[in-house]
């Protein structure tokens, strides 16, 4: 092989967790985390990059903000599109990494220039959700800005076919493997269910680059991804998730391969790991052999982070054996506050460019966290002050103006013990797991040990919470409550247990339901459906419908209940006189009959175009390099294995509208006494004033001339059927039916 050059050199900036609208509604802190990805992407047009990176969590939030998507389209297109040509050749079918109408990289669309293309798998934060389980990066994907590749569309089941690229003589195979909840990979990747693809012609001369989203630390048994689990033929894995920035890369002698942690580019949390300075990479590869070149990012707001321990301090030791203390503990305590700030602003300032020191630069405040422990000595006692008064002391100051310090208290001896009987964790432990560093479900599953569920599964109940603090589910509690309710009422009903042996059947379903659960067979609860939002509903006075309690519905029987009942609602609204039940439940008698089938056959039938069955002669085939000595059979499920990766993979599942009941026909008996009720009902209402008629001011009179007349009905003589009433007679003072108003 000749020897490579620049222009054999494929150039890579590599960035992760961008979090673009983390704390957009902070009147402070809300504008950082789209600077900062807009200075990611500036520095990709600047360093004349042949491609972006991304590892995961480009957006906080999986249904980002209007806000959030404008700021990332505008940071895209403003960087991404230009006239030079990129350089970089497609060898592999674009239709097994990309999915939906355009599935194509970009940059070979006739129909936009893309001169740096960004190449991007999902998080945890952004991942795929609602009805047709689509992600943020999937606008963005067609909207030709962002290449989504990565997908896993099954976690019991992940197949990894690399994006294979090639400029000069450097050919790049680009793996990709979106998050997946942790422990579920962990058991997808012990049971072998994960299946890595190579290209079939000159392996060794491919530089393979991988790039993950999951926990790089074991928080617990199986709740991270090892690095041993990955094949050993790879030379490169960048991880995202982790914000803690360890860019420079690390050998890992017992898989051959190196691991790059890049980190957030914005703090999310205020603990030690983010307090590191954040950095992007640019990720030159010629050939096999690759170099990393670190850019530390400037628009970064300062953070500095110090723990202290109050009896070690000089002074205060001797400071804890006097009753009053508050007064000099907090002087003491904002004088190492202050010294931060400055601290903070000196750094920020030294990494700012040379020719920027002339002029006026606004440095912005910064965040600090100070962690104080007050452990007194033996006899001592340190009076603190309130945590979120003191941090009011620096508004004006700092940026994070409401938890700038953080105190906790080191207690030895015996583990504490619940009622019962399970052991909790020590107080030094609880006071370290802060808002800011917990993890729910580890925090869950501490707590929950100690308690007696009796009808509620363990492990799904940490689940449900773990969906109500991460994705901001609202209704992930409630449904998952309702759920186990309803499964446990029908198990019982179904076991028709004795009184004896109810507690015994309900301990032995829920110990079921945790075992399908750990097992993977138990899917969890469905994506909660909202009814409609009343048409006099405003957001801005009354707040988001969804966050309501009323707004969700509990069953489907509830949804077709809604459904039969909404086009009621919208003749009556017109008649101004919507008070009376009786106007809108009886004129919309027929609308459940035909409300299904017009929604059935709007939208709902989706067309699967077919796929052609030509391969292009310069398409790289590309085998499992997990089963090289069983070519035979590769080759015949290789049909099969196509038709489940090309085609999308189905994720709504249909269910059973339930059948309305037939409408009763009306009997002899309610059809004589209709009339009847009618007009006693247009005898009761001549009472009432009605500006709206003409000739109104006769109506008075002859009401008082048949009030005596007017007699109350008996229980005998109303019907409960509504669809036995028939149209009452014309009255004969109005000259039209007195219920039409």
């Amino acid at each position: 092989m000749p020897a490579l050059t620049a222009a054999d050199t494929i150039r890579i900036l590599v960035a992760t967790d961008s979090h673009v609208g983390f704390g957009e509604r902070d009147p402070i802190r809300g504008d950082d985390s789209w600077k900062s990805f807009h200075e990611v992407m500036c520095l990709a047009k600047e360093q004349d990059v042949d491609m972006v990176l991304l590892a995961g969590d480009l957006f906080h939030d999986n249904q980002p903000s209007r806000k959030s998507m404008y700021q990332v389209m505008r940071s895209l297109r403003m960087n991404c599109y230009g006239e030079k040509p990129c350089e970089l050749e497609m060898l592999s079918d674009a239709t097994e990494n990309f999915q939906g109408a355009f599935n194509h990289v970009n940059y070979e669309d006739p129909d936009i220039n893309v001169a740096i293309p960004v190449f991007s798998i999902h998080g945890n934060h952004d991942d795929p959700t609602g009805e047709g389980h689509l992600a943020a990066l999937d606008l963005l994907q067609m909207s030709g800005l962002v290449n989504y590749y990565g997908r896993t569309p099954e976690s019991d089941n992940i197949v990894i076919k690399p994006v294979l690229l090639q400029k000069g003589h450097t050919k790049l195979a680009l793996y990709g493997m979106s998050n997946v909840r942790d422990e579920r990979l962990f058991r997808t990747f012990r049971d072998g269910k994960v299946k890595f693809y190579q290209p079939n012609t000159q392996k060794k001369d491919w530089f393979n680059l991988m790039s993950v989203h999951q926990n790089h630390h074991a928080y617990t048994d199986t709740g991270y991804l090892p690095e041993n689990f990955l094949p050993e033929f790879l030379d490169l894995v960048v991880w995202g998730h982790e914000h803690e920035c360890l860019i420079d890369p690390r050998y890992n002698p017992e898989t051959s391969f190196h691991v790059m942690q890049p980190g957030s580019s914005v703090a999310t949390s205020l603990v030690p790991g983010e307090a590191v300075p954040k950095h992007v990479a640019v990720l030159s590869i010629t050939g096999r052999d690759f170099k990393v070149e670190t850019i530390r990012l400037k628009s970064v707001r300062p953070f500095v982070m110090k723990e202290i321990v109050l009896a070690d301090e000089n002074g205060l030791k001797e400071l804890s054996k006097k009753e009053s203390n508050r007064t000099a503990i907090t002087t003491h305590l904002m004088s190492i506050v202050n010294d931060l700030i400055e601290q903070a602003k000196s750094e920020w300032l030294e990494i700012q460019a040379e020719d920027e020191q002339d002029e006026e630069l606004e440095i912005p405040l910064p965040l600090i966290r100070l962690r104080v422990e007050y452990t007194a000595p033996e006899g001592g006692k340190f009076d603190c002050e309130n945590p979120q008064r003191f941090s009011n002391r620096f508004v004006g100051k700092v940026a994070n103006v409401n938890d700038v310090v953080q105190f906790h208290r080191r207690k030895a001896g015996a583990a504490k013990k619940s009622k019962g009987g399970a052991e909790l964790p020590e107080e030094a432990i609880l006071a370290a797991l802060s808002i800011d560093n917990v993890k729910v479900e580890k925090l869950v599953r501490e707590f929950l040990t100690a308690q007696s569920l009796t009808i509620l599964p363990q492990n799904s109940f940490g689940d449900a919470v773990s969906q109500f603090v991460d994705k901001d589910d609202k209704h992930a509690m409630e449904m998952f409550v309702n759920e186990s309710l309803a499964n446990q009422i029908k198990h019982l009903l179904d076991a028709d247990a004795d009184e004896d042996e109810i507690q015994h059947a309900m301990d032995q379903h829920k110990s079921k339901l945790e075992e399908l659960f750990a097992a993977g067979l138990l899917k969890t609860a469905r994506k909660a459906k909202l009814k409609p939002k009343p048409l006099n509903w405003d957001t801005d006075l009354d707040g988001e419908w969804g966050d309501q309690p009323g707004a969700l519905l509990h069953s489907e029987h509830e949804a077709s209940d809604n459904n039969s009942a909404a086009p009621g609602r919208s003749k009556a609204a017109p008649r101004g006189r919507g008070g009376k039940k009786a106007a809108t439940t009886r004129k919309p008698a027929a609308a459940p009959k035909k409300a299904p089938a017009a929604k059935g056959g709007r939208g709902k039938n989706k067309v699967v175009e077919e796929e052609s069955e030509e391969n292009d002669d310069d398409d790289v085939i590309m085998v499992d390099s997990h089963d090289d000595e069983e070519e035979e059979v590769v080759a015949e499920d290789d049909e099969e294995e196509e038709s489940l990766f090309v085609k999308p993979v189905p994720v709504a599942k249909k269910s059973a509208a339930p059948k309305a009941a037939p409408a009763k026909k009306p009997t002899a008996a309610a059809t004589k006494r209709a009339p009847a009720r009618a007009a006693a009902t247009a005898a009761s209402r001549q009472s009432k004033l009605n500006f709206s008629q003409t000739g109104a001011g006769t109506q008075p009179s002859q009401t008082n001339g048949k009030r005596g007349q007017t007699h109350e009905l008996s229980d005998d003589e109303i019907s409960d059927d509504d669809d036995a009433f028939e149209p009452a007679p014309l009255s004969q003072f109005g000259g039209r039916s007195t219920r039409g108003r």
